[in-house]
């Protein structure tokens, strides 16, 4: 038996006022100060007011714990990442994301939880969203086998996604994104206005949205200028994939004399091999990458590339999924308008 413990209260610390002293200096019953505390259902105005002071005056802080218990909330929110945890670490369109997400929430109490879904386990990242942990989920780099556009619809989750989603109907989906069709097309013209005839592209995964409307972009840009548009390779926006995807371009399409690369980060990849096969960019092969994050400006030679404004566009999602929580109705699709920012690579 254990006969020796001490127990220390500090004399100058008052203690933490209950919820009880609350309804008390208020003047009303402990039942109307909680509803009043936790959303002021059924309240009348004159008791939440009378609350709200005396919460202020006291210095009272809510149970959390028991706080959900009455609202059914739990003040945080899902970010979803359907990729692998190295690409979540190492990709800086991930950080802008969770920076631009942070920003929305600044003002509100809701907290973010990264849930890495990783390959094949969209089912079991549903049930997790299903079981009342968050309260919603923004879901970003979205692939069309994991049908979790599909999956959170029916399931009543509140959600935004960031990128057009692929397997539901966009129609029943909230989402925000740029407009990566003219994105890829204001890459590609500018190629052609600076004179290059044979302009190859490596694309983004066929399975992404933003991969499918750059290329999209891409084809209608060459297709008007008279153009073939055969020169075609796929990454998946790493570095790593641009590397292969360009030894692969080089080799198939030796004859191209410029590349509008679907992602930064795949066109630093290309730019290393295009250097190894003595390839002077942009005199040679002129190179206007996608996103505009910090990778783009640290190249050499520093990269054109389109602006994705991806902290503008995660900054919209958790508004938007606010709102939902908040009961707003559905909103359409926000859709960015895409810039192109001039450097030395195009």
């Amino acid at each position: 038996m254990v006969d020796n413990i001490q127990v220390h209260v500090d004399p100058a610390r008052p203690p933490a006022p209950t919820l009880e002293q609350v309804a008390e200096r208020a003047g009303v019953s402990r039942s109307t100060a909680s509803r009043a505390i936790n959303g002021g259902l059924r309240v009348s105005p004159e008791a939440l007011a009378s609350v709200e002071a005396a919460v202020a005056d006291l210095g009272y802080t809510p149970n959390r714990a028991a706080r959900s218990l009455v609202t059914k909330r739990t003040d945080s929110i899902a970010l979803v990442v359907p990729e692998p945890d190295e690409r979540v670490l190492s990709d800086p369109f991930f950080a802008g994301t969770l920076n631009g997400l942070s920003t929305s929430l600044a003002d509100s109490d809701m907290q973010v939880v990264l849930v890495i879904a990783r390959p094949g386990e969209s089912e079991r990242t549903v049930r997790y969203l299903r079981n009342g942990h968050v309260d919603g989920a923004i879901v970003v780099s979205h692939h069309a086998n994991d049908e979790l556009d599909r999956a959170l619809q029916l399931s009543h989750v509140p959600n935004v996604f960031v990128g057009r989603p692929l397997s539901a109907d966009e129609r029943d989906v909230q989402y925000v994104d740029t407009d990566n069709v003219e994105g890829g097309r204001l890459a590609t013209q500018h190629l052609i206005d600076r004179g290059c005839t044979r302009i190859a592209t490596i694309a983004g995964p066929a399975d992404m949205s933003a991969g499918i409307d750059r290329l999209t972009g891409w084809r209608n840009a060459i297709r008007a200028a008279g153009m073939s548009d055969d020169a075609v390779v796929h990454g998946d926006f790493t570095m790593a994939s641009g590397t292969i995807a360009a030894r692969e371009l080089l080799a198939r399409y030796p004859d191209v004399d410029a590349i509008f690369i679907a992602s930064d980060l795949m066109a630093a990849g290309a730019l290393s091999v295009l250097a190894e096969h003595g390839k002077e960019v942009p005199r040679d092969v002129a190179v206007v990458g996608y996103d505009n994050l910090g990778v783009a400006a640290s190249t050499t030679p520093p990269l054109t590339s389109v602006i994705q404004p991806v902290v503008a566009m995660a900054r919209a999602a958790g508004a938007r999924l606010l709102d939902q929580l908040n009961g707003a109705p559905p909103s359409p699709p926000l859709i960015f308008a895409p810039e192109l920012v001039i450097r030395a690579s195009a």
